[in-house]
């Protein structure tokens, strides 16, 4: 395997406006500053901004615009996501471009993020795709990584780096970024998560290696995040372990054949899981619930001062 070097594109996305322009523009500067460039990434959603009245059919003008600028470079290309419109059905999806102008395939989220990406059906298909004598890459988005199957399925069907656009702009992007690292080291796989800015995310895009130590981090302005990476890392750390220590994808591999994951299995006992209730957005509490709350607050205060000897009256 030899080394192969890829971009990220932290840029500012707007849901009023299409950002298909900046997207070609920022494609033209990482060529021009960095022509060694051989794949260039954007974030979830960065072409017209995260409202599903953007949705549209593929194949699409932007997807072709998108091909044409691979041509034009000889690079890959994995411009973010955009709406897709199905029938009745809407997908957040993702294009692979390859050197030649072509879509290879195509990725559908396939946890969105419920219970606000509302109105977004799940994909159904896992999604690897092979760059000729460099490796295999893996395509997830945004919401997937929370679940640790995603990256797991698709390091199992030998995905070496794992290109993950993604859309954060909320209060637990500290939380992703630790996710990235677990999902990197635990896979043992590079792991290349791009997030945009204003509308398009809070920015902190991460890229992590197959140890789970972090290449690089953004912060919260545009940024071009050009890595060479040494895809022979993966296979040596597969090998010989993290840090030459823990080899988590054979232990995996072992425990797997002996089928001890049992929740997986069809009719699995999820009684727990069932007690959770439905998925849906929290709201405040009523009036009833905040007044029995504070019935059981002055209750307790009561008891505990009779406790303590002490007479209220």
């Amino acid at each position: 395997m030899k080394p192969f070097a890829i971009a990220g594109i932290q840029m500012k996305v707007s849901a009023v406006a299409s950002n298909v322009e900046m997207m070609k523009l920022k494609i033209d500067i990482t060529m021009n500053l960095y022509p060694w460039i051989e794949m260039i990434m954007f974030s979830e959603l960065c072409a017209f901004g995260p409202l599903t009245h953007h949705a549209q059919e593929f194949p699409n003008n932007f997807e072709a615009e998108m091909q044409a600028k691979a041509k034009q470079y000889g690079i890959w290309l994995l411009p973010g996501s955009i709406f897709e419109k199905s029938e009745d059905k809407i997908y957040n999806t993702a294009s692979v471009i390859n050197p030649q102008g072509e879509v290879v395939t195509r990725y559908r989220k396939m946890f969105p993020f419920y219970p606000y990406e509302t109105g977004v059906t799940p994909g159904e298909e896992f999604c690897v795709f092979d760059v000729p004598d460099v490796g295999r890459f893996g395509v997830s988005i945004c919401y997937d990584m929370w679940f640790p199957e995603t990256i797991r399925t698709l390091v199992t069907m030998g995905a070496d780096v794992i290109m993950h656009p993604t859309l954060s702009g909320t209060i637990d992007r500290d939380i992703e970024l630790s996710i990235v690292r677990a999902m990197a080291s635990i896979n043992q796989c590079y792991l290349f998560d791009m997030n945009g800015l204003d509308t398009g995310g809070c920015g902190r895009s991460i890229v992590c290696g197959p140890d789970g130590r972090v290449l690089h981090q953004s912060e919260g302005t545009e940024e071009i995040v050009p890595l060479e990476l040494n895809i022979e890392r993966v296979r040596r750390s597969r090998e010989l372990g993290i840090l030459r220590l823990g080899q988590p994808l054979k232990s995996f591999r072992d425990h797997l054949k002996k089928g001890v994951f049992n929740i997986y299995q069809p009719n699995a006992p999820i009684n727990y899981l069932d007690s959770l209730g439905p998925l849906i957005k929290p709201t405040r509490l009523d009036a009833i619930t905040e007044l029995t709350i504070k019935e059981e607050t002055l209750v307790h205060k009561d008891e505990t001062m009779h406790y303590k000897g002490e007479d209220l009256t």
